[in-house]
């Protein structure tokens, strides 16, 4: 299955406190720029945090940048603030809201019907802002299908790494990395768990950070984990991560190649002219309609990420 919505391989956390960076962030050649007023920004600068967002994204020029906003979570006293002032002020150039610590469905729910309600006094198009979900405890997780499944506007799942391992007394304080003492992969389970749930309703499924910013080598290691289990990108933290992300959520070119001539080569052989046949050979491989699945995943990705090819596929003569 491949996941709907926009290409998120790089996901890039911008402070709205910082008008520095938040200038700054559009020239990077991230796929989305997510304009923080959550954990990046302090409790007194929140009310001026919220009106440089919304002058950063009526001011445009976020080229084709998926643009959201992170709010604060449910249990604080900023959330309706962040979402009402956002998305009014600006929500003709906000693609999705993201909020943080989603516990249960009806945390939502509740910004889904939040959200209706100012398009529609706005009149702005119901539905068109979309709703980007972080699990960041233990409840979240045991709920996580239900969450991915609460709204249509819901469009990816993400992983909140810090505070999850702090929910569960992980101990640890290296974010997103392996644990000397624990013989495998301890974020394994809760990638896994993620990923059927936004693979069950269609969603995007987005790693965390890796807050190591300066190890560009330490981050490509921990990214090449969920994009091997099939997650769609990762957050990005500093510039200096954007292209690993870029790369390593993209298919190699080879792989690329290889899906495309698998796409040909079986609507080629399943046609009138190819004999109709279901399962044929492509050099030394058997393909199949399984095959064909596995390959339009690979195939979509690079097509997202702009490849081209380089070899192209030539019925038997």
């Amino acid at each position: 299955m491949v996941a709907a919505g926009r290409p998120r391989r790089s996901c890039l956390a911008v402070p709205g406190s910082s008008l520095k960076m938040l200038d700054k962030a559009r020239g990077l050649p991230a796929d989305q720029v997510f304009l923080d007023l959550e954990d990046a920004v302090a409790p007194l600068a929140k009310p001026a945090a919220r009106k440089n967002v919304v002058a950063a994204l009526k001011e445009g020029g976020w080229g084709g940048k998926t643009r959201v906003v992170r709010v604060n979570d449910l249990t604080t006293p900023w959330t309706y603030r962040d979402v009402v002032e956002v998305v009014e002020g600006a929500g003709a150039g906000l693609d999705c809201v993201m909020l943080p610590k989603v516990q249960s469905a009806s945390h939502v729910e509740w910004l889904d019907l939040t959200l209706t309600q100012i398009e529609k006094a706005l009149g702005l198009e119901v539905g068109r802002i979309g709703i980007e979900a972080q699990i960041e405890n233990a409840a979240g997780l045991v709920n996580v299908d239900a969450i991915a499944g609460a709204s249509p506007r819901v469009e990816t799942i993400i992983f909140g790494p810090a505070d999850f391992m702090a929910s569960i007394n992980m101990r640890s304080l290296a974010v997103g990395a392996l644990i000397p003492e624990y013989p495998g992969d301890p974020y394994h389970y809760i990638l896994m768990r993620l990923l059927m749930a936004a693979r069950m309703h269609d969603k995007q499924a987005i790693d965390g950070p890796f807050l190591q910013i300066r190890d560009v080598d330490g981050f490509r290691e921990v990214a090449r984990r969920s994009a091997a289990l099939g997650f769609d990108g990762k957050w990005v933290l500093h510039p200096g991560q954007i292209e690993a992300a870029n790369e390593v959520y993209s298919p190699a070119q080879e792989d690329y190649d290889h899906a495309e001539l698998i796409l040909d080569a079986y609507e080629h052989y399943t046609s009138e002219a190819g004999g109709r046949r279901g399962a044929v050979m492509l050099g030394d491989e058997m393909i199949d309609e399984a095959s064909r699945k596995m390959a339009l995943v690979i195939a979509a990705k690079g097509r997202a990420a702009g490849m081209r090819r380089t070899s192209t596929f030539s019925p038997e003569g």
